[in-house]
């Protein structure tokens, strides 16, 4: 296909950038489920794994289908390269490890998914690398918390459940004063609402799972960066500890950008009534969105933010018990613990996506046992908001 145009819009961008076409001129991207690949002679073998000429070697290292979906992510995103992986968290880990060794220091924000949490505070000092927790809206938090073998500073934004908002350009800015790397995790804002890279982070990872899909289908994850660093750090990682997408997820999240602008579009429109709905009731004791004035760090969302979000956090009065009521008392959102889907769900932090946390550290975070994140789907926004009274009414 031509590739004379490179200024496309999100929208035309996520239909056609980095697509491959056999010989048969296909419409769709092909899939190529096929785990090696054949050499016309052995001097060919060699030169392509000598890196003297291109071409793939093995799916664990790069395929034609996972390619097309690397490509597209780096053209919604603005950057240089990427690789594809496994999983959402399959990215976190890989980010963070091949970034730091033993006798490093991480700074992370204490406002993240259960998973990214252990992964900083359990599974990298195993490994002799040493981590600190901030509390990450407070660009002084990150100051304090330096040492001179800080290399890498990591936060979520917004986060995971409550929606706090942490200035990227800021933390990423106090990295470079130190030559350290800022990786953000945008699976939240989406790469349509929020472009980190622009901000001045250095690596964006995503679980690719959530918006990118979007339909409940399949796990994927992606690690964006400059082509120097992915070279350098990422590369020999990822081609030796293998954790790639396979050729039938990367054609799947191929599908599912081409119809992301329109879904996020909706989604965030219909979480901001409802959130304002939300915010009106007596049975609601808080409602945290980075589309409402009202928001803590409303400041910053308007800063590095083109809109709010599909997801609302909220607090129920009257605690668990209520939060399950109302869960349970839904008809059209479901109870899950995923995100970004089609299908509107709800769930509770404290006793699912982030119950191995004490409860000193769910206070900390702001998870109350009457918590719940609501993501929102594709649903009638009319019908949402009326499944969403009967069911506080029925509580």
């Amino acid at each position: 296909m031509s590739t004379k145009k490179r200024n496309w819009k999100p929208q035309t961008a996520l239909v056609h950038s980095g697509t491959l076409r056999s010989g048969f001129g296909e419409t769709s991207e092909a899939m190529y489920l096929t785990q090696g690949y054949v050499y016309e002679t052995a001097q060919a073998a060699e030169a392509r794994f000598k890196g003297e000429e291109p071409g793939f070697i093995y799916s664990r290292y790069a395929n034609p289908t996972v390619d097309m979906f690397e490509k597209r992510m780096c053209a919604l995103e603005g950057a240089e390269d990427a690789r594809a992986t496994a999983s959402g968290m399959a990215a976190v880990t890989a980010a963070l490890l091949c970034s730091a060794k033993a006798g490093d220091h991480i700074v992370a924000a204490r406002a993240l998914f259960g998973s990214c949490r252990w992964v900083v505070e359990t599974l990298a000092p195993r490994y002799g690398i040493e981590a600190t927790l901030v509390d990450g809206t407070d660009i002084a938090n990150w100051e304090k918390a330096v040492k001179p073998n800080t290399k890498l500073f990591f936060l979520e934004s917004p986060t995971n459940p409550t929606l706090e908002v942490v200035d990227i350009a800021a933390v990423a800015a106090l990295a470079n004063s130190i030559g350290a790397r800022l990786i953000v995790d945008n699976v939240f804002a989406t790469p349509l609402q929020q472009k980190p890279l622009q901000l001045g982070a250095h690596i964006v990872v995503y679980s690719a799972t959530k918006h990118i899909d979007g339909q409940g289908r399949c796990l994927g994850g992606v690690i964006l960066s400059d082509k120097k660093w992915i070279d350098e750090n990422l590369h020999d990682y990822f081609r030796h500890t293998g954790p790639s997408l396979s050729p039938f997820n990367a054609w799947t999240l191929l599908k599912g950008l081409e119809t992301l602008p329109l879904r996020v579009r909706q989604q965030t429109e219909s979480a901001g009534k409802i959130a304002d709905f939300l915010a009106e009731r007596p049975e609601i004791a808080r409602v945290i969105y980075p589309g409402r004035a009202d928001h803590p760090q409303a400041a910053i969302v308007k800063k590095q933010m083109s809109g709010g979000s599909t997801l609302i956090c909220l607090d129920v009065k009257g605690g668990k018990q209520a939060a399950f009521a109302l869960q349970n008392a839904l008809d059209i959102v479901l109870i899950s613990n995923n995100l970004g889907d089609a299908k509107s769900l709800i769930t509770h932090p404290a006793t699912t996506t982030h119950k191995n946390l004490s409860d000193e550290a769910r206070a900390e975070l702001g998870i109350g046992p009457g918590t719940l994140r609501l993501s929102v789907g594709l649903e009638d926004t009319d019908d949402l908001l009326e499944d969403i009274e009967q069911a506080l009414k029925a509580r």
